[in-house]
């Protein structure tokens, strides 16, 4: 399951492909940071958007603390979401790529990174859900599902991006989530390896 992701996207870009899909976005906190980040890890802070009960086709833009505090402390980072409605404290979480790991390769000894990204856009969001914790305050967590084929062979579980068009719906409670949620066609997410590079496991084998 995915536990670093990246955003490389000013804010300024974000309220702008927001604005172009008739949603609304809000600063109730000021604008956010959105300095580019390679990689956002558990417990880092980065930006969400969340809907606001009761103004539809509105949502806000804050930034907050990627999981909180499970069962013995281990952090919630990824949320099983089958079965389940969400009938409150959606988000979207912004990326323009996310990464998964497999075994490491002959001669490395890390694990190898993967990158992917969506087809045809140069960010996107993922589904999420947001909640305040009494120890931690506000945080969110990536929903997960069963792969689909472009993830399949590098995990046994996904995250859950979602196309422009599905933004809007999944910031409204009312629609079901079983409407919004699922995995995309294949090649939907071009994948690459980001480590190592062809060049570094050249020098190491």
């Amino acid at each position: 399951m995915c536990n670093d992701y990246r955003l490389e996207v000013d804010v300024a870009s974000i309220v702008e492909d927001f604005a172009d899909l008739k949603i609304k976005i809000k600063l109730p906190e000021g604008t956010p940071n959105v300095a580019a980040r390679e990689d956002i890890k558990i417990s880092d802070t980065a930006p969400i958007v969340r809907g606001i009960e009761g103004e539809r086709g509105t949502g806000e833009l804050v930034n907050r603390r990627w999981s909180w505090p499970g069962q013995g402390g281990k952090p919630v980072y990824n949320f099983r979401s089958e079965g389940r409605e969400f009938a409150s404290g959606r988000c979207l979480i912004l990326a323009d790529g996310f990464y998964e790991f497999t075994e490491p390769l002959p001669g490395q000894k890390r694990k190898t990174k993967w990158l992917f990204t969506l087809k045809d856009h140069d960010w996107f969001c993922i589904a999420g859900i947001w909640r305040a914790d009494p120890k931690s305050g506000e945080a969110f967590t990536m929903l997960t599902t069963e792969p689909g084929e472009d993830i399949a062979p590098y995990h046994r579980r996904q995250i859950i991006p979602l196309t422009r068009d599905r933004w809007a719906a999944w910031l409204d409670p009312s629609v079901p989530a079983q409407d919004v949620l699922g995995v995309l066609p294949k090649g939907s997410l071009p994948v690459r390896r980001v480590f190592p590079t062809e060049a570094a496991q050249g020098e190491r084998v």
